[in-house]
């Protein structure tokens, strides 16, 4: 299977100058051209972007899968490399969780403490609420909310 930039554009969700953009900065090694240079994309080169993608969503910066991408053409001799990128990758994810997870329990509270305020008409009540009135799920949030770092 071969699929023109037009056809791995629509196939992979991204833009036809992001394509170009991964392939001028020699991000997907894999990819063939014809005789006439125009770009033909193969199970393999989507495969590259596909974790291209991954990788970019993940936090890691072009530059970063760009040194990933030359350690795989290096051969065996980077394995050990590439696989403590993946294992630094691994805890910068697991950050990120941690930190939209906080992120989500303020969100959280914030929702209990409106809505409260809004069926109360005031936010005086919420503002004044003693710890051990509020719901219990709400009290677990608002510890994770408060514990010390």
């Amino acid at each position: 299977m071969e699929l023109s930039i037009g056809e791995a554009s629509k196939l992979t969700n991204l833009s036809i100058s992001k394509l170009r953009y991964y392939d001028e900065h020699g991000l997907i090694p894999s990819l063939k051209r014809t005789s006439s240079g125009l770009r033909k994309f193969d199970e393999t080169s989507l495969e590259s972007i596909r974790l291209i993608e991954c990788l970019k969503n993940s936090g890691m910066k072009l530059k970063e899968i760009k040194q990933f991408m030359d350690w795989c053409a290096e051969g065996d001799s980077t394995l050990q490399d590439r696989l403590n990128m993946f294992k630094q990758q691994e805890i910068n994810v697991l950050t990120q969780i941690q930190d939209l997870q906080s992120t989500l329990n303020l969100i959280r509270f914030k929702q209990w403490y409106y809505e409260t305020a809004v069926n109360d008409h005031t936010d005086q009540f919420v503002k004044n609420m003693k710890y051990e009135d509020m719901p219990k799920e709400i009290q677990k949030l608002y510890d994770e909310l408060h514990k010390k770092s």
